[in-house]
């Protein structure tokens, strides 16, 4: 239950990295408007040899509390959260004091900010990247909002970009582009109470179509351009990737929970058969035969002398497919309007389980124009097929940037202790770089 007592996250380590060997366990977490999903991954669930996880407990429940794009109640949601993680644990056999968040919730999106730092007569080194980052970190000002996830995106050398690693070249400047994704402060604040009643430490927020990302993408498809579009019940989410990096996200408060509503809305029936309906018969493409075959769905109300709702199922098509074309087309003007250019070619992976309904891939070609397909967690090969569909991409995701990263420019634990300011910029002392920063430049360049 939601109301178990639970130690601290101190008792059971501070990290999300295995490799730093300070975390018994890692739960993750995904929050969503119709369920809450949780795995837990034992150290020894990390493969290095061919970079996949084995997750030791999986559940997944329905979710309570949560609508249109907030948490509204947060004993439902604890609750929720609760059943989640216990159900976890028993399958690992293995308890666990904090959980890292995956979730669209709270208006997320995505800023950047850009550095340029003036070089010596020497080579550039570490000391030069870390001010080049601690720079950019000090430019962050987002009001009201609190930044979950902070990811170079490229460097450049007197303006030449496309540079991997900077290090022993030499020129007058060097510059860097940081990607700040972030989440309204308001509902980080609501969340994070809400992990409190449930005896739970948030140990860290990640977006779920980044961590999405992580789990459906092969590297190709990061490194020559790729949008992963997590398609949830209350909302619609993509990320844009190209040369290995993030490059934006987008996010919007329409999902499946939407046609579910449209679906009861047009047909009158009630939300249950509405989503019945949508499951078993549901479509946003025409199908043979669909004028002739009839559907039946329970009637509105308690009047038990009210007979079903009997329906072509061609009627069921006409509300479905206005709704999914309607927010795909919003999603891909939004990143138009955006400035995110992509390289020709470059597909769509769809995640979250909103994208299982039939029809959503042949729309998505129509809408992109480019090539689509359905995105699945490729590097967990041992999960249970209950588990291991595109509505647990975010969830497997987690525990892979746990597992292998990447890792980001400001930790976690800053990150979920207050706003980035200038005081959390890397420092540098006698032409040192502290330990957070070299460890960073090790992994990830």
């Amino acid at each position: 239950m939601a109301g178990k007592q639970r130690g601290s996250a101190n008792d059971q380590g501070r990290g999300m990295d295995p490799r730093a060997g300070r975390a018994p366990v890692i739960a993750a977490l995904d929050i969503g408007q119709s369920k809450v999903s949780c795995f837990i991954m034992k150290p020894d669930g990390v493969r290095h040899a061919d970079r996949t996880i084995r997750v030791a407990g999986a559940s997944h429940v329905q979710s309570k509390g949560v609508k249109g794009g907030a948490i509204i109640n947060m004993d439902e949601a604890a609750q929720a959260i609760g059943h989640a993680v216990e159900r976890a644990e028993r399958a690992a056999q293995s308890p666990v004091s904090g959980v890292v968040v995956t979730t669209a919730i709270g208006q997320m999106a995505s800023h950047r900010v850009q550095a340029r730092v003036s070089l010596g007569a020497n080579p550039v080194g570490d000391a030069d990247l870390a001010r080049a980052i601690g720079m950019a970190l000090a430019q962050i000002r987002l009001p009201n909002r609190r930044p979950i996830h902070v990811l170079p995106i490229a460097w450049s050398v007197d303006g030449a970009r496309g540079v991997h690693d900077p290090r022993s070249m030499r020129g007058g400047s060097l510059g860097l582009d940081l990607l700040v994704v972030s989440m309204a402060e308001n509902v980080f604040t609501t969340l994070s109470h809400c992990l409190e009643l449930a005896h739970l430490d948030l140990q860290g927020v990640a977006a779920a179509p980044v961590v999405s990302s992580l789990a459906a993408l092969e590297e190709d498809e990061m490194d020559l351009g790729a949008v992963c579009i997590d398609m949830g019940g209350g909302s619609t989410s993509a990320a844009v990737w190209g040369g290995r990096s993030l490059l934006h996200i987008e996010s919007l408060n329409v999902g499946g929970d939407h046609v579910t509503s449209d679906i009861a809305r047009g047909l009158s029936t009630s939300k249950a058969g509405a989503e019945r309906l949508k499951t078993l018969h549901g479509s946003a493409m025409a199908s043979a035969n669909e004028d002739r075959e009839m559907l039946e769905a329970p009637p509105r109300g308690e009047d038990a002398s009210a007979g079903p709702v009997i329906v072509p199922r061609a009627m069921l098509k006409t509300v479905i497919a206005p709704r999914v074309e309607e927010t795909l087309e919003l999603l891909r003007d939004r990143l138009k309007n955006a400035g995110v250019g992509l390289e020709p070619g470059a597909g769509l992976v769809l995640t979250g389980g909103a994208s299982q309904l039939n029809g959503v891939r042949e729309l998505a070609v129509r809408v992109f124009d480019r090539p689509v397909r359905l995105g699945k967690p490729q590097r967990a090969p041992h999960l249970a097929d209950a588990a291991s569909g595109p509505a647990f991409c975010a969830t497997a995701g987690v525990l892979l940037r746990a597992a292998y990263g990447p890792r980001e420019a400001v930790s976690a634990r800053k990150l979920m202790a207050r706003q980035i300011t200038a005081a959390d910029a890397p420092r540098i002392h006698r032409g040192n770089v502290v330990g957070r920063v070299a460890g960073w430049l090790r992994d990830n360049l």
